[in-house]
């Protein structure tokens, strides 16, 4: 009986709780703050399509490496002789090194368009280059983020000639590139506005491509890339030193074999 009591005495004790809002140290209401910092955190990184988005992209994108382009991205078996190229949208993109992390919404737009792409039946195939992880590879192609390369494939023509492989690069922003913006560079050939790859660093044709030079000149360019500046300065101090040491070395002997024929010995008749 007592007990009884004692809980319907508390009763209007946990409904005035109920009502009240929660309160922070000292009384002060943090719910404000919380609802303030929750608007500030994109929708897209807890929206259930992203995540979607995602998944179709991780099924639909082929991840590029420098040990694996070269038999990714070659036309369709099935493909008939002499018919049109194999066409490939490339993104190339990074993380916080290459990109210095503002390639996030090209990365989400990218994953979005996957699926617009995945249910068109003359769609592009779709790849990916992230130079964080790639950069051998970006650095043999030359290539830096964000960009999409439009590679259209040639297929080998009934006298097992091969085409020229046809290259556009689309550079991106990073602040507001869309899916459409992505989907028309296929569907409205928005390609063609793009900058034409070509000469020695092309990735099929170009020479060092074709003497398999590509992917090793990429080694050296990327351990220039990491060197640091001052380490270059450093060398070609040591360097110029070395030079004028050896050539003030060569200024003094030429002196020292001068002075020593003009101060000889004398002539025999004296």
């Amino acid at each position: 009986m007592r007990v009884t009591s004692a809980l319907l005495l508390s009763l209007p004790a946990l409904a005035l709780a109920q009502d009240q809002k929660p309160m922070g140290v000292f009384g002060m209401d943090f719910e404000p703050y919380f609802e303030k910092a929750k608007s500030y955190i994109p929708a897209s990184m807890y929206s259930p399509a992203a995540s979607a988005s995602a998944k179709v992209a991780a099924k639909n994108v082929h991840v590029l490496t420098k040990d694996n382009y070269v038999d990714m991205l070659k036309p369709s078996v099935s493909a008939a002789a002499g018919s049109g190229p194999d066409n490939w949208m490339v993104l190339v993109s990074g993380g916080n090194k290459t990109c210095l992390g503002r390639c996030d919404g090209v990365d989400r737009a990218w994953n979005e368009s996957a699926t617009v792409f995945a249910a068109a039946p003359t769609a592009p195939k779709l790849g990916y280059i992230d130079c964080d992880q790639e950069a051998i590879l970006c650095s043999a192609w030359m290539a830096g983020p964000a960009a999409v390369w439009y590679i259209e494939l040639p297929v080998t023509a009934a006298d097992q000639s091969k085409p020229a492989t046809t290259i556009h690069t689309i550079t991106l922003n990073t602040t507001t590139t869309t899916v459409s913006d992505i989907v028309e560079i296929h569907t409205k050939k928005g390609y063609e506005q793009g900058r034409l790859v070509d000469g020695a660093f092309h990735p099929f044709d170009g020479w060092l491509a074709q003497f398999g030079l590509a992917i090793p000149l990429g080694y050296v360019l990327y351990a220039f890339s990491v060197v640091p500046s001052w380490a270059f300065m450093i060398g070609i101090s040591f360097i110029s030193r070395n030079v004028m040491n050896r050539r003030i070395g060569r200024q003094d002997a030429a002196r020292t074999g001068g002075a020593g024929t003009v101060g000889g010995a004398p002539a025999a008749n004296q």
